[in-house]
């Protein structure tokens, strides 16, 4: 029979999960394994139902109802699913990833409503993986009855993983049911949905897919100032006590008594502060009452030369020269009245830290470290990287430092050949850019963020907001990951670093400005390092410090995310008036 002429057929399966989760702020892995540790076990049983088969199949959303119960000593019991919502292998950001999306609303035994948010990644990594993509849930449990759009904003309740056993699967297998008038029609209909499942496993799974490649086509000028509205702006220049010059960008709508500072990470530059795509960090400041921001382009930034060199510095010089400098320029200009907070991102935040951790910047009123602070934790392919990653560079490769624009330059290098290669490697994207960026800083497709929380132009542009760097920084980073994953000294003989601390930790206790450790909660590069750091200051200062996981976002996007506005610079703003006027 012609589909045009078919009558709808429902058709439905039962699915059950079991795992552990941890109340509070986590990764979901660290939430399953205090979960597990415990006794928090959490299950569903559900039944995936649609309504008309050949629409399910036809939906690029592939969505469907989702009826059944949760059970777990966490909720107080079984509690039934009051609106259950399931994607099967919606798209995703990734080019070569499929999700599976769980939305679950229910109440707690108290009757307080929450959202079950749970996330299945189907991509062909290396090994076979097939199995452990479709039967590994990711969960998010979250106050309220929430939409997918409202998750970015909110706050945790718990979080942890889920998984299918084996004899559940089997179970499984028996359950589909589809209702068509004849034993044929039942049979096509399961022939059916299990020809959209095993394509779509196998368009993930199967052989490698390439990606054509669009020209780069700069649509935003580069270094624009145009995504920041109704400020006067000015440039500042400041000297380091090492003899480099430094620079930084004034936005002042009206003068102010709480005057922030924004700090960007290695490779990047104040771009990443002043967007124009979309609202960007420095805008909403300027809206919210901060009406005197400041931007710094210190020796880490692609708007300064430094990084286009086979040089030696290390974070400790960026924490002994470049914050204070620029703190300096910053209290001159806005004089000794003003209370002065630092929003800071990757390096910069570690380095940041280690300032004020140092004791070398005196008279802030608080900071704000995105990604990492002065616990850097990076997984096994990354330690690799950073053990080989200097010496291929610079002794076998010959090359005085890595940059992600090395795929589109002009002619042929050792770079471009390198970048070319990288890209054969990277099937998520055809921004090559992208490619080299997660091949400087770690293990991942892609690391620095989450393709579905860029704007097109962010993603098309990666390689006008992260620049070229040099690999020496990668030595001391190193370091700190093998000391216990503590920000340390470099070199400890040195006598010009002989004001800074061993250990950075180690004046915790002396250290009364408050800070906000933020954590993407799906961070590839510095993992969960700023939830590591909270754990850790909160056992030398308990309740001085403040942590922030921000569900479904990863490390650079929490900044240049173009939901960033509303999912987490609010949480930026409510801690800067905690510590404002």
């Amino acid at each position: 029979m012609p589909d045009s002429a078919r009558s709808p057929v429902a058709f439905q399966f039962t699915e059950e999960m079991r795992g552990y989760v941890s109340p509070g702020q986590h990764t979901c892995q660290q939430g399953h394994d205090e979960g597990e540790a415990a006794g928090l076990d959490l299950m569903f049983h559900l039944t995936i139902r649609m309504e008309d088969l050949d629409a399910f199949i036809s939906d690029p959303a592939h969505a469907a109802q989702a009826i059944g119960y949760l059970e777990g000593r966490s909720i107080g019991g079984r509690q039934p699913v009051l609106a259950g919502e399931f994607n099967l292998f919606a798209d995703s950001g990734d080019a070569n990833r499929k999700t599976m999306l769980y939305r679950l609303k229910f109440e707690d035994h108290q009757g307080q409503p929450l959202t079950l948010s749970g996330r299945k990644d189907i991509r062909n990594d290396f090994g076979f993986d097939a199995w452990s993509d479709t039967t590994t849930l990711m969960v998010n449990i979250y106050p309220g009855h929430l939409s997918a759009a409202e998750e970015g904003a909110a706050s945790l309740v718990a979080s942890g993983v889920l998984h299918i056993r084996v004899r559940d699967f089997l179970q499984q297998l028996t359950t589909f049911q589809a209702d068509a008038p004849t034993p044929l029609d039942r049979l096509d209909a399961i022939q059916r949905f299990g020809r959209l499942f095993l394509g779509k496993l196998w368009e993930t799974h199967g052989l490698p897919r390439r990606h054509g490649r669009e020209p780069r086509i700069r649509t935003i000028p580069l270094h624009s100032l145009e995504g920041v509205k109704g400020a006067e702006v000015s440039t500042h220049y400041a000297s380091t006590a090492d003899g480099l010059g430094i620079s930084l960008l004034r936005f002042q709508r009206a003068p102010c008594k709480d005057v922030v500072l924004l700090v960007p990470g290695l490779t990047a530059s104040s771009d990443m502060f002043i967007m124009p795509e979309h609202r960007n960090l420095t805008q909403v400041l300027l809206d919210e009452g901060f009406t005197d921001v400041w931007t710094l382009d210190g020796r880490i930034s692609k708007r300064q030369p430094y990084n286009h060199t086979r040089h030696r510095f290390t974070v400790d010089d960026v924490a002994l020269y470049d914050n204070p400098a620029a703190l300096a320029a910053v209290r001159t200009a806005v004089g000794p009245e003003a209370r002065i907070h630092i929003i800071s991102h990757c390096l910069g935040a570690m380095s940041v830290a280690m300032s004020l951790f140092g004791k070398k910047l005196p008279g802030v009123s608080s900071v704000i470290v995105n990604g990492v602070a002065l616990t850097p934790k990076v997984g096994a392919f990354a330690k690799a990287k950073l053990a080989l990653g200097p010496f291929l560079a610079e002794s076998i490769l010959g090359v005085d430092y890595l940059n992600p624009e090395w795929g589109t330059q002009a002619g042929m290098s050792p770079g471009k050949l390198l970048a070319k290669g990288v890209s054969l490697m990277h099937r998520e994207c055809d921004v090559p850019e992208c490619h080299m960026t997660s091949f400087m800083w770690g293990y991942g497709y892609p690391v620095l963020f989450r393709h579905e929380n860029l704007h097109e132009v962010t993603h098309r542009r990666t390689g006008d907001l992260f620049g070229g760097s040099g690999v020496h920084y990668y030595r001391h980073i190193r370091k700190m990951v093998g000391a216990d994953n503590t920000a340390v000294k470099f070199d400890p003989k040195d006598v010009r670093y002989r004001d800074l601390p061993d250990n950075y930790l180690h004046n915790a206790a002396d250290i009364s400005t408050p800070v906000l450790l933020v954590a993407g909660q799906e961070n590839a590069l510095f993992l969960d390092s700023n939830v590591l750091c909270h754990e850790r200051l909160e056992q030398i200062s308990p309740g001085r410090h403040q942590l922030e996981v921000i569900p479904g976002y990863g490390h650079a996007d929490v900044i240049i995310g173009k939901n960033a506005a509303h999912d987490v610079f609010p949480r930026f703003i409510k801690f800067l008036r905690q510590h404002a006027r």
